[in-house]
């Protein structure tokens, strides 16, 4: 009983583990090739396996891709939160870090929302998830405001300097480096903090 218990386990391991590589070679694939041209033979071929079993595990490339941003994004919240418990500095810090690793990979998914089943609610997901992260991360930090308009005004612009837009602009259209990016940030939002 225990060896068939060990075996069944052992089996259900490896189809999980199978699984995270499928989903791992469709992640690669998504930071190099539009979303159009990706092949389940080639995604398939990456990880190791048939075409079938990829088939069988997902059932289709929109449920991969699916699959693929909400463990992203799971894994996005996890580093995000642990930022949290930083200064506004260290906070900045991990955002930059987390854009030089997410950036071009989240402003790709946004771009390419609308052609996948299921994806724009998990971009819009992301993107509450975003916003409500932003004003967790910096509102402590904001001066006192005259009243509720002022206050939302400003956690707007906080929102749209962390956006991952304004990182991009500094980061590859004014060719920063990552340090020059999170200081330039930090220099954005240095007046509306205290």
């Amino acid at each position: 009983m225990k060896e068939r218990k060990y075996r069944m386990s052992a089996r259900a391991d490896a189809a999980e583990a199978t699984g995270q590589r499928i989903i791992d070679c469709m992640l690669d694939r998504l930071r190099t090739t539009p979303y159009e041209r990706i092949r389940l033979d080639d995604v398939a071929a990456d990880a190791g396996v048939t075409s079938q079993t990829v088939i069988r595990r997902f059932g289709s490339k929109p449920v991969l891709m699916t699959t693929t941003v909400e463990r992203e994004l799971g894994r996005i919240a996890a580093k995000r939160e642990a930022a949290l418990r930083s200064s506004s500095l260290e906070t900045i810090r991990a955002l930059v870090e987390h854009y030089d690793e997410y950036g071009l990979l989240i402003l790709k998914t946004y771009s390419e929302a609308s052609l996948v089943p299921g994806l724009p609610e998990i971009v819009a997901r992301g993107r509450a998830y975003h916003l409500d992260w932003c004003r967790r991360a910096f509102s402590e930090y904001l001066p006192p405001q005259p009243d509720d308009a002022s206050r939302q005004r400003r956690l707007a612009q906080i929102v749209s300097i962390c956006d991952a837009t304004t990182w991009r602009i500094l980061r590859f259209d004014g060719d920063l480096s990552s340090k020059q990016t999170e200081l330039a940030i930090t220099e954005l939002l240095t007046p509306l903090l205290r």
